[in-house]
């Protein structure tokens, strides 16, 4: 046993999308509770501050804005739970931490989006979700109709290999 620190590596998604802007519909669209439902679910709210409370598609995510820097990032913690849980349930995950990273390039806006730790076991599916979550999130952008989540994620599970009949839990 030794007792010098150990350095260790945990999986992270990352995406980069252009985005069409201003940057300031962007940063509406990630924080808007009027905006949020139409990429991220019904029941869907940030509260606009640093220790904001996070709650996402009915309370399956629910989380704390860790940082809050309009119009160029945010970071909140991600928790999962399951239907019923009650408000001081804990998570039989591990906390993570999605950040949206916005940068003004001409008439589009640059998202850098990265989600840390992800456990191994979902990899595949958490990539399937933030792909859908993105796609969903441009066709907003760009005033087209998002249509139904379920067709973004069975184009997506195949892009990375999921199953969506056995899903990791």
């Amino acid at each position: 046993m030794s007792e010098k620190g150990e350095a260790s590596t945990v999986p992270c998604l990352t995406f980069r999308r252009a985005l069409p802007g201003p940057v300031e519909k962007v940063w509406a669209y990630l924080t808007d509770t009027r905006l949020l439902p139409a990429w991220f679910g019904e029941d869907s709210s940030i509260e606009p501050r640093q220790g904001g409370k996070v709650r996402l598609m009915g309370g399956h995510i629910r989380g704390v804005v860790t940082q809050w820097q309009p119009p160029k990032k945010l970071v909140y913690t991600w928790n999962v739970f399951d239907a019923g849980d009650g408000a001081d349930a804990v998570s039989a995950y591990p906390e993570s931490y999605p950040t949206f990273e916005l940068e003004p390039r001409a008439s589009d806006v640059l998202l850098t989006f990265r989600h840390f730790p992800i456990l191994d076991r979902f990899v595949p599916q958490s990539a399937m979700g933030w792909h859908t979550m993105l796609d969903m999130l441009s066709a907003g952008l760009r005033g087209d109709p998002t249509g139904d989540r379920a067709t973004y994620r069975q184009r997506n599970a195949a892009l990375y290999g999921v199953d969506l009949d056995n899903l990791a839990r």
